[in-house]
């Protein structure tokens, strides 16, 4: 009997879950085989029609690692391998490193994508990843561990798209800017990119632009010398030096102070400063990862950040979409967020009945991700589910925008006439803050000028009512192939 040359290259072990490896280049090929194939029966292709045919005639593959040999080659390759088995894992092996052939691979259906020439253990810790969801639901989440408290969670292919990016940047220093509403997780994305990076070892430091006035910001961000204002009596390095050949993390950049915007224009074009009162330059190696939840686009139109300034921060975004897009997540976000307020409170997790689940799944979460872990710990402590599905059944009656629904959210439970008006009030006031933050493209600073309220007393009403950008704001941001955002 002959045997075809593409299947000669098939080593069956009996009890082991099937691989399909397709690679061009035999020696390649060969080099693959000896990483995987102890663990793996290995289907070996050069000939793509044939790995085809075998793949075709398999009731159920396990895993397939395909190297991209361009465009005519691959595509048709990836088209019909998902045409026959739209829910097997597929590894990518790429030369390229353009976030935009990253994106491309994982929309034709990749579920990984990994940059050649390979590590060694690049490719058994990415099977390895991939191998339990051959037994278990395509929708269970991965959850990455960031630190003690912190995972990066995902079980969409919108997020794994995401978390692609975010993987293919760390690998460079180029400035990233992440944009989002309130509450979708914009740290533990930035986070995350720098566990990834080459700086994961060094110091990850967060920053929020948007928590203290101009002097103590420029102060903190860049230190000061002995005498350079009343009360220094003694220099202090600031986070741009202590974070040196790490990453900095500034969150609410879009309410930097346009005093000090100018300051990090200088760091992000030459790596150069000098601390608060010192006329000697500094040289440092810092990466900078950014987030707002402010259209920046409306806010250099209203002068309120330089132009030149968000295109040099604005080298790769990355746009997180709000919960309210991505609820297939919810479940196995409810079941993350449960696990982990359980283990902090002392508590045991509970299960959560289809009703509440479905009004989970439903409703519009204004405050995304934080809101929803929120909730859960509220469950948890209260031991009440009847509670939470009235506050959810309330909070999501029609006609109550999402700007709102953090606000009506505390009119659940009516104890008369002094706290229907208290509660009736605070709404009023949310929604008299939102209109005015709006109108300014949620500048804080603008939006507290025209109050006529403290700076601090309207960050105080935003975390209070639970505040956050309406879709209208965000949605002018969408991503391009190359990875920016541009407005719609």
């Amino acid at each position: 009997m002959k045997i075809h040359p593409a299947l000669s290259a098939s080593t069956y072990l009996p009890g082991k879950p099937s691989l399909f490896l397709f690679e061009s280049n035999k020696t390649v090929l060969d080099y693959l085989k000896r990483m995987v194939g102890k663990q793996y029966t290995v289907h070996a292709f050069t000939d793509a029609r044939c790995f085809l045919e075998k793949l075709g005639s398999e009731e159920s593959p396990g895993l397939v690692v395909l190297s991209w040999e361009g465009a005519d080659v691959s595509l048709p390759i990836l088209s019909e391998l998902r045409a026959a088995h739209s829910e097997v894992p597929v590894v990518a092996l790429s030369c390229s490193n353009q976030v935009s052939d990253y994106q491309h691979f994982l929309r034709l259906g990749a579920t990984e994508v990994l940059l050649k020439p390979l590590v060694k253990g690049d490719l058994e810790e990415v099977l390895s990843k991939l191998l339990p969801s051959l037994q278990t639901d395509p929708k269970h989440a991965t959850e990455i561990p960031l630190d003690d408290d912190r995972s990066f969670v995902r079980s969409s292919k919108r997020m794994r798209e995401i978390e692609g990016q975010a993987k293919l940047v760390a690998s460079s220093d180029i400035p990233v800017l992440i944009l989002g509403e309130s509450g979708t997780g914009k740290e533990v994305l930035a986070t995350y990119t720098h566990k990834m990076s080459r700086r994961s070892k060094k110091m990850f430091m967060k920053i929020n632009c948007a928590a203290m006035p101009a002097e103590l910001l420029e102060s903190e961000l860049f230190g000061y010398e002995q005498g350079a204002f009343t009360g220094a009596a003694k220099m202090k390095p600031g986070k741009f030096e202590t974070c040196d050949g790490g990453t900095i993390f500034l969150d609410e950049i879009g309410e930097m102070p346009a005093i000090l915007q100018a300051k990090l224009l200088q760091v992000l074009q030459d790596g150069t400063f000098s601390r608060l009162g010192g006329r000697t330059s500094m040289r440092v190696d810092v990466r900078i990862i950014s987030a707002t939840n402010v259209n920046m686009k409306e806010a250099m139109a209203q002068k309120s950040f330089r132009e030149d300034l968000y295109y040099r921060l604005n080298g790769i975004s990355l746009v997180l979409p709000p919960l309210r897009e991505r609820t297939e997540e919810i479940p196995s976000l409810v079941s993350y967020f449960m696990r982990k307020g359980a283990a902090k409170y002392g508590l045991q997790p509970m299960s959560v009945s289809s009703e509440l689940m479905s009004l989970f799944t439903e409703f519009s979460w204004p405050g995304n991700l934080r809101e929803l872990e929120n909730v859960i710990n509220r469950l948890l402590v209260m031991q009440d589910e009847k509670s939470i599905i009235e506050e959810v059944t309330v909070r999501a009656v029609p006609g109550i925008s999402a700007d709102r629904a953090a606000a009506v959210g505390n009119i659940t439970h009516l104890g008369g006439l002094k706290d229907m008006v208290r509660d009736l009030k605070g709404e009023a006031e949310s929604v008299a803050i939102t209109q005015v933050l709006e109108a300014k493209g949620w500048n804080r600073r603008a939006a507290a000028l025209s109050l006529q309220i403290s700076y601090k007393a309207l960050l105080y009403k935003i975390k209070q009512y639970n505040l956050a950008p309406s879709s209208m704001q965000m949605r002018g941001y969408q991503l391009d192939m190359g990875g920016r955002a541009l407005r719609a």
